[in-house]
């Protein structure tokens, strides 16, 4: 197990930039799969991004890619997600996982952050 907090959500303009972090407790975070998620009220959680314990594999969804940018830093045992050109349709609760699973980080991981807000205003 691995506890996971997030922070650096926000209130920002359509276009700009933020950066949210993920810090987790636990002396094996190379050893995990780390991802975020995002979900607004009444909606599914939806796969935003992952990327693998190394750092050198990282997976985006469609929605998000050319905009987004997941990294890690190990030695911080922090996770990033670097979020440009924001949008309106980007104002959601993102919620950090961990999983030591490559497939089910994307689906359904076994370890959750409580999530940080970012609200998009146009």
């Amino acid at each position: 197990q691995v506890q996971l907090v997030e922070s650096g959500g926000g209130l920002v303009q359509a276009g700009a930039s933020l950066t949210l972090s993920c810090a987790a407790s636990g002396r094996t975070f190379d050893t995990y799969y780390m991802a975020w998620f995002r979900q607004a009220p009444g909606k599914e959680r939806e796969f935003v991004a992952r990327i693998s314990g190394s750092g050198g594999s990282t997976y985006y969804a469609d929605s998000v890619k050319g905009r987004f940018t997941i990294s890690r830093d190990n030695a911080k045992n922090t996770v990033y997600l670097k979020m440009n050109s924001l949008k309106a349709e980007d104002t959601d609760v993102y919620f950090c996982a961990a999983d030591a699973s490559a497939l089910r980080v994307r689906t359904t991981p076994n370890n959750w952050g409580q999530g940080t807000q970012v609200t998009v205003s146009s």
